[in-house]
């Protein structure tokens, strides 16, 4: 095991049961990075952010730093959205993040807003997550009522107002333009890019600068301690903690946060400090190592690093935080279908790749499992499956403005290339009973 001793930077707090309370947060140094941050200027904060590489926690891994720069000089009012619409399926260390500790997250928003210039942020959290939303509700309120959110934040001449917004349930929301559209009060559907990218014009057509809330809560922790002592942490391209929510066929499910591109999925799947191994001691016969829509990996990966450029040429990513774990009893065609069916239900329509493509997905993987299904079918998932991504490979080419058509793909790919034999015993299985010849008696009477 290759699992280091480094202190938590994020979840520090998660054993402090007044952790989600103003008092509990400032009596562990809460809001000191928001006062270090007033003697600075702007450009200073998030030059410390830059140069601390801290890599977006959401899914693109985008460095926050750069991103936060995009914003079109002297162009006003600006804007910072938070997305907090976590619905990855597997995914749940935002919700955590939300519950455990919103002050941390509120200070991120703060220093975010200072570094950028905006005066406004929209906390957007999913409709389901209502614990999640009345704490962070509870959090703001403290903190206009201490001073810390609303006008001359601490006496000085920055004031942000932040605005939480309640979602109502789409995992196309988690894309940042839909969400926008959303905050907008239109329905969440993507928009195209380009020609307008969020930063130039984005919420309201202002400058947006759109950060997930895990990336957002390690900027305190920066401003406080400095870009230096955050890039000691982690490997070259991966610097800091991440999060990871591991689920499935473990002993010990949960979020834990370890050091970046060092830890491996093994350490994380395995060791008893965080998932502690495989139900039943059964093996591993696959895992998605980053969210539904990352595609599988497998036994021969388990020694990969928690680092993104590692992931990324092994063929897949690391996408939100989530490793899902599957053991040899898994039946992957039901695997592959739940995942699918997730996908068909929560496209937007606007696209008809994947408006259609991901239904008929789901339709075939249906008739396979309920014995209906046609030695033509497999052919068939991989044609449609290249009609919304073409040369189903990875990273994905898409024919869709966003990419979940081609997340609907990535569990199709996985299984048929690893499990094809699966699908194939289904449908033989199936083709032999429907051919099948019952004698049937018959008798021959006569007619009075």
């Amino acid at each position: 095991m290759t699992v280091s001793d480094v202190a938590p930077i994020i979840t520090s707090r998660f054993a402090n049961p007044d952790a989600h309370t103003l008092s509990g947060y400032r009596a562990t140094g809460g809001y000191q990075a928001l006062a270090k941050a007033l003697s600075m200027s702007p450009e200073a904060v998030a030059n410390e952010v830059k140069e601390a590489s801290l890599l977006g926690r959401g899914g693109a891994g985008f460095p926050a730093g750069v991103k936060w720069g995009f914003c079109p000089p002297g162009v006003w009012p600006r804007y910072l959205v938070v997305n907090g619409d976590e619905s990855e399926p597997g995914t749940y260390k935002d919700r955590m993040l939300m519950e455990r500790d919103p002050h941390q997250l509120i200070e991120g928003v703060l220093l975010a807003c200072y570094a950028v210039g905006c005066g406004q942020a929209f906390l957007y959290v999913r409709g389901e997550m209502a614990l999640a939303q009345e704490r962070i509700a509870a959090a703001l309120n403290e903190a206009y009522a201490a001073g810390l959110v609303g006008r001359n934040i601490m006496g000085s001449d920055f004031s942000v107002d932040v605005i939480l917004h309640w979602g109502a349930g789409a995992y196309i929301v988690g894309e940042e333009t839909a969400l926008i559209e959303s905050l907008e009060g239109e329905r969440g559907m993507p928009r195209l890019k380009p020609p307008f990218f969020p930063a130039a014009k984005g919420l309201y057509m202002q400058p947006t600068i759109v950060n997930n809330v895990e990336t957002l809560s390690n900027v305190p922790w920066i401003v406080n301690n400095g870009a230096a002592a955050y890039n000691e942490l982690g490997a070259e391209a991966s610097r800091g903690t991440r999060m990871f929510a591991v689920s499935g066929h473990v002993k010990n499910p949960g979020v834990f946060e370890v050091e970046f591109g060092t830890t491996t999925f093994r350490d994380i799947i395995f060791d008893p400090r965080y998932a502690g191994g495989i139900l039943g001691d059964r093996a591993v016969k696959a895992f998605i190592p980053g969210g539904a829509s990352a595609p599988w990996f497998f036994e021969e990966h388990l020694d990969l690093p928690l680092e993104k450029g590692t992931v990324d040429r092994a063929g897949s990513m690391l996408g939100s935080g989530a490793i899902v774990v599957m053991d040899e009893t898994t039946d992957v065609v039901r695997a592959c279908l739940s995942l699918v069916r997730f996908f068909a239900h929560e496209s937007c329509g606007k696209c008809t790749p994947c408006r259609e493509g991901t239904t008929w997905l789901e339709r075939i993987l249906t008739r396979i499992i309920s014995g209906q299904g046609r030695p033509t079918d497999l052919d068939l998932l991989l044609d449609v499956s290249d009609n919304i991504s073409p040369g189903i490979a990875w990273p994905p080419k898409q024919t869709t403005i966003c990419p979940l058509g081609p997340s609907a793909v990535s569990p199709i790919s996985s299984a048929l290339t690893r499990f094809r034999g699966e699908f194939e015993a289904l449908i033989d299985d199936a083709v032999a009973a429907r051919t099948a010849v019952t004698p049937v008696e018959i008798t021959v009477g006569s007619h009075g």
